[in-house]
Order: structure tokens, then C-alpha cells, then sequence
């Protein structure tokens, strides 16, 4: 708008009322002024380009519409991208901003064609392809002379990668592979910008050479004409269908009848097949699946950014909103007033800080991890799978539960589509299926968890070293309960310890009766999910603290005080979520949990003041918010009225369907 517009006064006084720096914690977050400048320059030259306005809001368009305008602003905006790569020699900061929740969300709202693109078929090159593989297809990649997805899921399986179907035979006459499909439920299903986006392909297939089969391998298939793009003869794709979300992705099928390509085509960092068949394994198995891995390390940061743009939208709404009587003969209070309001929010605040201290502290984790396999050292890689797979689980679910709890508690208008609500909830929920679903996940952990429970005499990794210290000290019961954060911390550990320990034992209980092991397992997976998501807790709520701790000694004392508050606030919430397994597993008591309540509002009460300085720091520009509701100015109705006024229903007084059949129907003629 050209004439400047007044803040909503009930944000401003909020805003009045703030007790610290929120450009200081700006700062933190960014990691440093210097990274909240380059992130400011950053989205401002985005914005300068126009490509987030829209004629007509996307949601009004058919759905082939909404890919065709994806395509449209995807290639402009890495067009643009690409240019500012040249021009300044940046790092990959500036693609991270434009393929998770916050920059390329604000163009692409509903997904991009080229996500996988740049997070799955790139890194997958870079990760298993040879040096001259290497050399040959990553500068056709960036240089988007080539458009690629990553083919792995299918139509009959997902998570459990060994079972699936698609083939790649080795034919040692030609020196080609020959992939199929030999089932319906062999078509892939599921890749971004797979239906009409890309024309190379990174397919996981089943290897078969010398009649052997040697499991699941990386092939790089070409699907369209470089030239016209016509799918090549053999290659049966298109589109998946409209979806909860995403919808802007162009998720597509893809099935093979005796598709040949070259030998060469196999990625062969790992294993490599010769020219007369002869399999050799170059590395362990487990590499073959580092890309995934990957992208599970990055969802955890990426959902914490969906998380940040929730709770802002809700708590500034939560400022201006005013509605009921806390007293008699009083005005309407603002909802944010309310108790329950706050604990609808605040804790999806602490959430974006403790999830995003785990995610840099695991993306470190994973960097070093890489670093050890390139020179051979597997050591720690099961470490890092079990935590990437349970921080996936927990964040993507705690993420969704956090998106639908805000959109909640915008009550009516929290429906709206203009509230930006129900369209980030469509994206996160997805979250928690694709890169392996949830449920799965956990038992990924768990088995991991079963083993080191078992060598918890040995020194065990630093994720899992509490396993040691609760075999040493079995009498969980023995020492008090304090209302500590280091006792909470202890406490999460007590409890993931003692599920781990009972679901060992049971295991081993229904063995001794005759049970499989596999049975066993399977009759435990309920209590073994639930010991995962303990373990995950535990890490979270420890490194929560540890990092903050190391955090706060280089901000100023205002800020230090309300991080703190921040960490007890989600450890005492958790405390109370899950007080049922404290009973079990610790000393707590009656008086105990009724002075963690005590706590838990005491802390509601101290963070109030601050709860919208706190999204501010968040620093979500409108243009990324996309929301009616949480805009920085807080003009929620008025902005709801303006967004209604786009709908094309409104663009004329009375609708053709008034002549064509109301009207006859109300005068019976229909």
C-alpha cells in the first residue's frame, strides 16, 4: 500500500511491554548480525522481482492451473537465483531459503516442481556417483541443462526400501541394464516433479547380474526427450492426483517396460557392476541410503520454520482478537489474556528453539559423520540413523500437532484458507510420512536401542550413555524427586531407560516361550515405539538445555532470563504431558506434580509480556507469513474483507446459477 498504515494499538502496547532486544534475538537466531543482514538483502532482492504476487489467489485455480503457475514462478525464481549466485558468489544459503518454509514457501505456498531437484537428485549424485559421474552430471544439474527427481517409493512400498519391486538386470552382451516394472505395484509413486517436471531420473532399483540379485542400487534413467520433452519409449509417467496438500510439487507415477541404459548409468561410488557382469562391493550397504538420511536432517530445520510461521500468525491474531468476559462490567479482554490461550501458544515457541538447536547440533553431527565415511570410519553411522530417524518422527508429528493447535486457536477465522493455517498444515502433515514414515521410524530407533541396551557395558555413544548409568543405578525409585530442569532432564532419561529395559525384557520373555524373535518383536512394537519417542524426548529436552545454557552466556541479561524461561517452560509442559510415565519411572510424587502445574502457570504468567516479541524475533516477513491473520501490522479484519474480495464469486452482484437454476427451482419450473 502506498499510504502507510497504523499498527492494531493492542499489538503495539504488546510490543511496548516486550523486556528484551528483539533484534537481539533476531541475531541469535540468524546465527549473528551478519547472517540476519544477508538474510534481510536476501529476501528483499526476491521481493524486488515480484514473482509472490498474484493476480488471482492460487487457491481459486483448477489444479491443473496451480501446476502450470508452480513451473511458472519455480523457473523464474531460479532464474533469478542463479543470477545472484554469479553476481555475488554466495553459498548455498541462498537455494536452503528457496527450498524449505521460509523464502521459496512465500512464492511457492503450495509446494515446488523443483524441490527435488536440488534436495534429493543433486545430492544423490554427489553422494554415490563416481568422480567421472560426478564430473559429467552435477554441472548439467546446476546448470538446469537437465531437470532430475529421485524415484524410490512405490505404489505397494514405502519406508521398507528391501521390498521393493522395480528391477535392474544387467545384459553383459549389450552393457546396458534393463529396468521394469514387473507389477503394478512396481510403479514408482510419489516423487516431486516427476509427472511432467523432470526428464533425468535417480531410480533405486533391485540389481540383478549374473542371476543374482544384490539389492537396492541408485540407476540414473533419462524419462523425457531433452528436446520435447515426450516421454522415451518404455516409460509410462504422469500425475498422481490432487492431494491434502502439495499440491504444486507435480508428484508423479513411473513404470519401466524393459527400459534399457547404458552401464555407465549405474551410480558406482559404492558398488559398481564390471562389463561382464561381475558385482563388486565397494563400501557397506548402509551408504547407499545417505541421501535420505540427508533429507531427514534437514526436515528436522525445515519444520521449524512451519512451526515459527504458525505460532506467529496465532499469537499476533491472539493480541488483536478480543472476545468474552474474564470479569463482569468489564471490556473484552484479548484472547492472548487467557490462560489456555497461552498454553496453546507459548509452547509452540519454546518448541521452534529447542527443535532448532537439535537440528544444528545434529547437522553438525551429520557433517562430521560424512567426513568419518569418506575415510572409511562406519562407527558412529548408526548413531546418527537412529537419532535423524526418531527427530524426524518427533518434530514432523510435534510440528503438525503445533500447526492444527494454532489454527485452533484462531478459532472461526483460523479456517480460512486466507489464515495460511490449513495450507501449512496440509504441507507439514506430509512431513510425517514421506523420508520414511513416523511409526517406522521409531523402530528404526528402537532396534538400535535394543542393541545398545545390550552392550550398555561397554562405552556406549554419547546419545545412548544414559543407558549405562540407569543399568548401574536399576533402583529408579530410589532417589527424591527435585522440581529441577536437571531433574526433568533426568527424569526423561529414567523413563526412555526403563521402557528400553521392559521392552528388552519382554522380548526375551516371549522368546523363552517359544515366540520368534520376529513375532517377538512385532507383539513389543507398541512399547517399543513408545520407548523411541522417550529416547527422543530425553535428547531433546538435554540438548535443549545444554545449548541454551552455552547460549545465553554471550546475550545480554534481559534475553538470557527469558531463553531460560523458554527451556523451563518445554521441559515442565513435557513433564506434565507425559506425568503418567514420571510415576512409573521416577520418584515423583502427588505434591510434586501439583508444584510443576504451579510451575508450569507461573511460567505462562512470566513469558505473557513477551509472547509477541518473541514471535516478532521470529522476523517472518507478511510476504512469507502469507496470512490474513498474522501480519505484522495486525489488521486481521480488514485483511480478511480484502482477501474475501478476491474470490471470483464476488466479482459480479449475482451468479449465473441464480437464472440457470435457483431461481427455477424456487418456482418450481426446475
Amino acid at each position: 500500500m502506498s499510504n502507510p498504515v497504523k499498527v492494531n494499538p493492542d499489538l503495539q502496547k504488546e510490543r511496548e511491554k516486550c523486556t528484551f532486544n528483539v533484534i537481539e534475538l533476531t541475531n541469535v537466531i540468524d546465527g549473528g548480525p551478519q547472517k540476519t543482514e544477508e538474510r534481510k538483502k536476501r529476501e528483499e532482492m526476491v521481493f524486488k522481482e515480484g514473482i509472490h504476487i498474484d493476480e488471482v489467489p492460487s487457491d481459486y485455480l483448477s489444479h491443473k492451473e496451480k501446476y502450470e503457475l508452480a513451473i511458472k514462478k519455480a523457473c523464474l525464481l531460479f532464474k533469478m537465483m542463479r543470477r545472484l549466485q554469479e553476481e555475488e558468489n554466495a553459498g548455498m544459503e541462498n537455494y536452503m531459503a528457496l527450498l524449505g518454509g521460509t523464502l521459496g514457501s512465500a512464492i511457492l505456498g503450495d509446494g515446488s516442481p523443483l524441490t527435488l531437484h536440488y534436495v534429493m537428485f543433486i545430492p544423490t549424485l554427489m553422494g554415490q556417483g563416481t568422480v567421472e559421474q560426478q564430473a559429467y552430471w552435477i554441472g548439467r544439474a546446476f546448470n538446469l541443462n537437465i531437470i532430475g527427481t529421485y524415484a524410490q517409493t512405490e505404489l505397494g512400498h514405502g519406508t521398507f526400501i528391501r521390498g521393493l519391486e522395480t528391477t535392474a538386470t544387467y545384459d553383459a552382451s549389450t552393457k546396458e541394464f534393463v529396468l521394469h516394472s514387473p507389477t503394478l505395484t512396481a510403479y514408482k509413486w510419489w516423487p516431486g516433479g516427476l509427472a511432467h517436471t523432470a526428464n533425468y531420473c535417480v531410480v533405486m532399483a533391485q540389481l540383478y547380474t549374473q542371476g543374482k540379485c544384490h539389492g537396492i542400487h541408485p540407476f540414473i534413467v533419462q524419462l523425457r526427450d531433452e528436446e520435447t520433452h515426450m516421454p522415451l519409449p518404455g516409460i509410462k509417467v504422469g500425475e498422481i492426483g490432487a492431494k491434502l496438500g502439495m499440491n504444486g510439487t507435480n508428484n508423479g507415477f513411473l513404470g519401466f517396460d524393459h527400459v534399457r541404459i547404458p552401464r555407465e548409468h549405474m551410480l558406482m561410488k559404492n558398488s559398481k557392476v564390471l562389463e561382464d557382469g561381475t558385482y563388486v562391493n565397494v563400501t557397506s550397504s548402509k551408504l547407499t541410503y545417505g541421501t535420505m538420511m540427508f533429507v531427514r536432517v534437514m526436515l528436522v530445520h525445515d519444520v521449524c520454520n512451519y512451526m515459527a510461521k504458525a505460532v506467529t500468525i496465532a499469537t499476533r491474531y491472539s493480541a488483536v482478537r478480543r472476545q468474552s468476559q474474564l470479569r463482569p462490567d468489564e471490556p473484552e479482554p484479548q484472547i492472548l489474556d487467557y490462560v489456555t490461550q497461552q498454553h496453546k501458544l507459548l509452547i509452540g515457541t519454546a518448541s521452534v528453539h529447542a527443535f532448532r538447536l537439535c537440528a544444528g547440533w545434529l547437522w553438525d553431527m551429520y557433517n562430521n559423520v560424512t567426513a568419518e565415511l569418506e575415510s572409511g570410519d562406519l562407527e558412529r553411522l548408526p548413531e546418527l540413523h537412529a537419532l535423524s530417524c526418531c527427530l524426524k518422527a518427533i518434530a514432523t508429528s510435534d510440528a503438525a500437532a503445533c500447526v492444527e493447535r494454532c489454527r485452533l486457536a484462531c478459532g472461526g477465522h483460523g479456517y480460512m484458507l486466507a489464515s495460511n493455517l490449513p495450507l501449512m498444515y496440509g504441507l507439514v502433515t506430509a512431513a510425517c510420512t514421506y523420508e520414511g514414515e513416523n511409526t517406522v521410524m521409531l523402530l528404526q530407533t528402537a532396534r538400535y536401542l535394543v542393541k545398545a541396551w545390550h552392550q550398555s557395558g561397554a562405552a556406549l555413544p554419547p546419545t545412548v550413555a544414559y543407558l549405562a548409568r540407569a543399568r548401574d543405578t536399576r533402583l529408579t525409585h530410589s532417589q527424591p524427586w527435585r522440581n529441577e530442569l536437571d531433574a526433568i532432564v533426568d527424569g526423561f532419561q529414567r523413563i526412555a531407560a526403563g521402557k528400553i529395559a521392559l521392552c528388552v525384557a519382554q522380548i526375551e520373555k516371549r522368546q523363552k516361550s517359544g515366540m520368534p524373535y520376529e513375532d517377538a518383536w512385532n507383539m513389543t512394537s507398541v512399547q517399543l515405539t513408545s520407548a523411541s519417542e522417550a529416547h527422543c524426548r530425553a535428547f531433546i529436552l538435554s540438548s535443549f538445555q545444554k545449548e541454551t545454557e552455552k547460549l545465553v552466556k554471550t546475550v545480554s541479561a534481559p534475553l538470557r532470563i527469558v531463553l531460560l524461561q523458554l527451556v523451563e517452560l518445554y521441559a515442565v509442559y513435557w513433564a506434565l504431558q507425559c506425568v503418567g510415565d514420571l510415576l512409573r519411572f521416577s520418584s515423583i510424587s502427588e505434591r510434586d506434580i501439583e508444584g510443576l502445574q504451579n510451575w508450569y502457570e507461573d511460567l505462562l504468567f512470566k513469558l505473557r509480556p513477551n509472547a509477541v516479541g518473541l514471535v516478532d524475533a521470529f522476523d517472518i516477513r507478511d510476504e512469507i507469513l502469507r496470512s490474513a491473520l498474522g501480519a505484522y501490522d495486525g489488521r486481521a479484519y480488514e485483511r480478511l474483507m480484502e482477501e474475501a474480495m478476491k474470490s471470483p464469486l464476488n466479482a459480479e452482484p449475482v451468479n449465473q446459477s441464480f437464472q440457470k437454476y435457483l431461481k427455477p427451482f424456487m418456482q418450481g419450473k426446475l
